[in-house]
């Protein structure tokens, strides 16, 4: 057990800079492919209250949430949004779709851009090619599905899924179902909510029979939230708008949970972000539905989560400044570095950090 040093945040000002969240990681530690089954990944407990740090295996989640608490589950589903085809000289191009934007359109980043102006065509099948319409405010491109058969299929049926590209490998037939959460349900994200590939269905019925809840929100991942911050003060930088729901039912789960007494569990960054655009001022959570851009970092204080389970994040990443909001720069960056020297793996099929 690593004991941590006291937080000196209001001191130094530490975290209010971009370059604060570099750290260095060995390329050998980026997990390329996920271990198994999903609940044997590692653990990273760190403690606020008594400022230590534990090493456990996921599975082990069951014994560090109490009966009466509830974990929060982003229940969205990655869709193949990875298309590769050819430009109309032959050469390669790729396409990932982001977001529907009406009549047919999808906003989308593209490959090579400075080649695929509004206009030109990409062929990924007989029956199906991409238009390249327009050029967004943030240098994405709106793109038109051109086919005679049903557009969704088309995608299923040529799409690749869309690993992130520090998975140093193209997509294999395990990823569809293993990049993608077990209690996947609303199609809509290009990638996947990371703290979830760890859960499995008998350690959700575990955790079920040890009286713990479940709740659901849906935020549908973008490509944006994992883009690093490149402006070193973190105010200048811009978020994508990603659309999520807190249900009425979910509002009013989870403020029962807290007005008894016991916690909410964010299972994830995405989960933190959709139930913080949901808080009021005061921590109650409000149902809630359309697109977010919320960037959470020092010194906010999260209202709407108690407890955080999440994976390990890109340095200078939103997601890891999002995690030292929620835990303190000092013990954030401090976990990392042990994470690091203790070789867990990171990144998307890498192993997972709780934060009580």
């Amino acid at each position: 057990m690593t004991v941590l040093p006291d937080s000196v945040d209001a001191v130094s000002r530490k975290g209010s800079r971009t370059s604060d969240y570099d750290y260095e990681l060995p390329e050998e530690r980026i997990a390329q492919r996920p271990v198994e089954p999903r609940d044997a990944s590692r653990l990273l407990v760190v403690d606020r209250d008594r400022d230590t740090i534990a090493h456990r295996t996921f599975r082990d989640l069951a014994e560090l949430i109490p009966a009466g608490d509830a974990i929060v589950v982003n229940t969205t589903k990655v869709f193949r949004a990875r298309l590769l085809g050819h430009r109309e000289s032959g050469g390669p191009a790729e396409i990932l779709l982001l977001r529907p934007a009406g009549e047919g359109c999808y906003e989308a980043m593209i490959h090579p851009g400075g080649k695929l102006r509004p206009g030109r065509i990409v062929t990924i099948a007989p029956d199906f090619r991409v238009e390249i319409v327009d050029t967004t405010p943030r240098r994405t491109r709106i793109v038109r599905l051109l086919t005679s058969g049903d557009p969704d299929a088309m995608i299923e049926q040529h799409g690749h899924v869309p690993l992130p590209p520090y998975i140093e490998r193209a997509d294999e037939l395990g990823d569809a179902a293993r990049y993608q959460t077990v209690y996947a349900e609303t199609k809509g994200s290009v990638a996947a909510p990371t703290a979830g590939l760890h859960f499995t269905p008998d350690l959700l019925a575990t955790l079920r029979a040890r009286g713990v809840e479940t709740a659901s929100v849906v935020l549908h991942v973008g490509a944006g939230t994992f883009r690093p911050v490149s402006d070193e003060d973190p105010s200048q930088h811009v978020m994508h708008e990603e659309w999520c729901e807190v249900s009425g039912d979910t509002a009013a789960h989870l403020n029962a949970v807290r007005a008894r007494g016991n916690r909410v569990w964010a299972i994830g960054t995405t989960s933190v972000r959709t139930l913080e655009t949901a808080a009021d001022p005061h921590g109650t959570i409000r149902p809630f539905q359309g697109d977010t851009s919320i960037f959470l970092r020092p010194p906010a204080a999260l209202r709407g989560v108690d407890r955080l389970v999440t994976n390990f994040h890109l340095p200078k990443s939103t997601l890891i400044m999002l995690v030292a909001a929620f835990a303190g720069y000092d013990r954030t960056m401090q976990a990392y570095r042990t994470a690091v020297a203790e070789n867990y793996r990171f990144y998307s099929y890498g192993d997972a950090m709780c934060i009580l």
